[in-house]
């Protein structure tokens, strides 16, 4: 065990207090992740005669049950599941005694209730696990308390107190009033992984049965007597602003309550970084029901107008700066040719080492590719919706989130509302991929409901959502590499941008492997908003880059996965620079083990194999996927993936979200894209947004561990990102053409 200071400095660590019922509560406001509402048909024990509910408090029955609140938002990651895990883990009480529930927001004692950046494990993996060793050694103090023994000599395990010298025996419900009033120690021992019976061990999704069985869960699910339906109408493009609008004919149509105009930030507000907002000025109609709502929006007769250059000024974090939204309508077709431009020139250097110019002019060969990759929307399964009941002094509100935290003082400007009078319930997401964290729906409904007096529910439909902005990013990256008369790898040269972002990682693999390197970037403004989706920028560079790397591999005769190991031997023994955020081994144990478990090189001759493998998100992935081709067309039909992303705490979950990441990925590599003309985007519904299908998924995928003992480093992105470049790789290998523009299905190479 390791023995460790239960403060560690945090604001509100521990602290302890009676139950009503004569168990015992932990409160712990920084646990951001737990729970599930089980029924008490569902649990072995009975439920508690009364629980003592307070919000972010881990709760001991005077049975043994215990409850855990989860603040952090849960969208599939799998939180609400593993983090009670490791909790009780910590505390040593038989998972069957668990209950689970979804805590609601409260940002002064929950602080930063936030599911995103694949960050939810890895920032609570401490506090969890001293929150559940805290409980449970104020259990067996009170136990040796109450025994007149040594608390040394007490043991516990799944909920049962031992005295070995006297055979004395207690379950945590007969002392959990006693320990309630056992001062919080100043240190507590956790354990050691090879002691984790829970932690690693695989369990069912909690929500599992409801989500099958249909229960309500999503916000969509949401009831609320006296809802009205709201749907906004937002400009047909970019570009575009409200001018007038004529209600005459849908004010008369069945069901309409109300039609009239919102806007949703105020001029001057001075907007956090995910107070992204596309159109601010809509127009709402409401009404009584879905349908009579959508044929009324139909109806609705709007006049729009061209846009001028808009400013603003956005506080990210304490990094302040002004954004500028430039007028003007834009086209796909515009965009590539100014990025085509804007790559010849010099981009801004953001990192530099040795002499790259040299380097490149006594190469034996020079290789330059370009590989592009066009805007994606993120097309939650569930449709964009929130509840809103907003009263001259009270706001009550409800739905999927990924970010509470950042839009309560949004909500609290633009309501005039102090925080304390706005409560936010927090629903289960059907999907989030970031497009939850711009949480400006919140405020529309909220707007809404104010404006009719009435609790209101507003829903987008998949035109609303596909069009209303908040896309991945379009990029552009040119690789070069230099290779000397020996075919080694002595120069490489990355310049990256895109619209309005670059997708630069500067101090990335193979950054620190190459004595001479150099990166640039550069960006284009735009007036077409983009948000996070599913890891951020790597998904784009992931694919450029590996696809690079092959084509070097291929070029200096060597395997594929051999030169990545050859180059992250260097980095580990002799490395360039001092700013590289990889660490080489476990870079190159991903590698080795895909290797193994694929068979590489064994591959038949009906089967085409690509290898990927990248960094993100603190932690590492490995594909090796396999093409073969049917009537012409390729179908993938395995994928091996390796995974470093330290312990694992619920195995199958981990699996399942890998395979999600996976299909995923091949269908936003071979279909996925959003085109503009004229400032409208040309995909408006899935009849043309191109997804994945079921037949066109791996026939099988198989997700391996690295097992360590590293402390967790995430999960929900890094298996995304590779399988770009993995696919690319092994289409190459099957048709003998390569790939640089995604969608893949579209570009030239497959189509020619």
């Amino acid at each position: 065990m390791t023995r460790v200071k239960t403060s560690m400095g945090r604001r509100s660590f521990i602290k302890s207090s009676a139950l009503a019922g004569g168990g015992m509560v932990i409160g712990f406001s920084w646990l951001a992740s737990c729970r599930t509402e089980t029924t008490p048909e569902e649990v072995a024990m009975t439920m508690p005669e009364e629980w003592f509910e307070i919000n972010a408090y881990l709760k001991i029955g005077d049975n043994g049950l215990v409850t855990i609140q989860s603040p952090n938002p849960e969208f599939g990651q799998g939180v609400k599941t593993a983090m009670p895990m490791i909790v009780a883990e910590e505390l040593d009480v038989d998972w069957k005694d668990v209950l689970v529930e979804q805590a609601p927001f409260n940002s002064e004692l929950f602080g930063w209730q936030f599911t995103g950046g694949s960050q939810g494990i890895r920032r609570r993996w401490e506090g969890l696990r001293m929150a559940g060793a805290t409980a449970r050694q104020m259990l067996r103090e009170a136990a040796a308390q109450a025994w007149q023994v040594p608390v040394s000599e007490i043991s516990a395990a799944k909920g049962i107190l031992k005295h070995a010298g006297s055979g004395k025996t207690a379950g945590y419900g007969e002392v959990a009033a006693a320990a309630s009033k056992i001062p919080v120690p100043e240190e507590v021992e956790l354990k050691s992984p090879g002691e984790f019976t829970i932690v690693g061990s695989s369990k069912k999704n909690v929500d599992g049965k409801k989500i099958v069985t249909g229960q309500p869960l999503f916000g969509m699910d949401y009831q609320y007597e006296g809802t009205l339906i709201a749907m906004a109408a937002h400009p047909p493009a970019f570009g575009l602003k409200l001018k007038s609008f004529d209600d005459s004919q849908v004010r008369s149509m069945p069901g309409i309550v109300d039609v009239f105009q919102i806007k949703t930030l105020e001029a001057g507000y001075e907007r956090n970084m995910f107070d992204t907002d596309t159109f601010e000025d809509l127009v709402v109609i409401v009404g009584k029901t879905t349908w009579e709502v959508l044929n009324a929006k139909k109806a609705l007769r709007v006049e729009w107008e061209p846009i001028t250059e808009t400013k603003f000024n956005v506080d990210a974090f304490g990094n302040k700066r002004e954004v500028v939204i430039p007028a003007g309508f834009e086209s796909t077709d515009i965009h590539y040719k100014k990025m085509k431009e804007l790559a010849a020139r010099p981009g801004r250097v953001a990192r530099q080492d040795g002499n790259p110019e040299a380097a490149f002019n006594k190469a034996a060969k020079v290789i330059e590719r370009t590989y592009t990759c066009p805007f994606l929307a993120h097309n939650c399964m569930e449709p964009m919706n929130f509840f809103a009941h907003v009263t001259e002094d009270y706001a009550r509100l409800a739905g999927p989130l990924q970010a509470p935290s950042l839009i309560e003082g949004t909500l609290s400007a633009r309501l005039g509302l102090p925080v304390e009078k706005i409560d936010i319930e927090m629903t289960r997401m059907g999907g989030g991929f970031g497009r939850r964290a711009y949480s400006h729906y919140a405020v529309e409904a909220a707007l809404i409901s104010r404006q009719v007096g009435a609790p209101v529910k507003l829903v987008y439909t998949r035109e609303d959502d596909m069009t209303f902005g908040i896309y991945r990013p379009s990029y552009h990256a040119t690789y070069r590499a230099a290779l000397d008369e020996n075919n080694n790898l002595t120069a490489f040269h990355v310049k990256a941008g895109g619209i309005p972002e670059s997708p630069l990682f500067a101090n990335r693999f193979p950054a620190g492997a190459v004595d001479n390197y150099l990166a640039e970037e550069w960006e284009i403004n735009s007036n077409i908003t983009i948000g996070a989706f599913r890891a951020p920028r790597s998904n784009f560079m992931a694919g450029a880059e590996q696809a690079f790397l092959d084509e070097i591999a291929e070029q200096a005769g060597k395997d594929p996965i051999q030169f990545r190991l050859d180059l992250l031997k260097r980095a580990k023994e002799n490395p360039v620079g001092e700013n590289n955020d990889y660490e080489p081994e476990r870079y190159a144990g991903v590698l080795e083990l895909v290797r193994e478990k694929s068979g590489w090189g064994g591959e038949t001759s009906a089967t085409s194999r690509g290898v990927s493998a990248y960094f993100c998100h603190n932690s590492y992935a490995a594909h090796v996927l396999d093409v073969v081709m049917e009537n012409g067309q390729p179908r993938v039909e395995k994928v091996v993936c390796a995974l470093d992303c330290g312990i694992v705490v619920n195995p199958d979950a981990a699996t399942n979200m890998a395979e999600g990441g996976i299909v995923d990925g091949i269908g936003n590599a071979m279909y996925g894209q959003i085109t503009f003309r004229e400032g409208a985007a040309e995909q408006q519904n899935f009849d043309r947004y191109r997804m994945i299908r079921a037949g066109e998924a791996p026939r099988e995928v198989e997700v391996h561990f690295v097992k360590n003992e590293i402390d967790p480093t995430g999960l929900g992105e890094p298996p995304f990102p590779p399988v770009f470049g993995a696919l690319a790789n092994a289409l190459y290998k099957a048709t003998g053409k390569r790939y640089y523009n995604q969608p893949f299905i579209t570009d030239k190479a497959l189509i020619g």
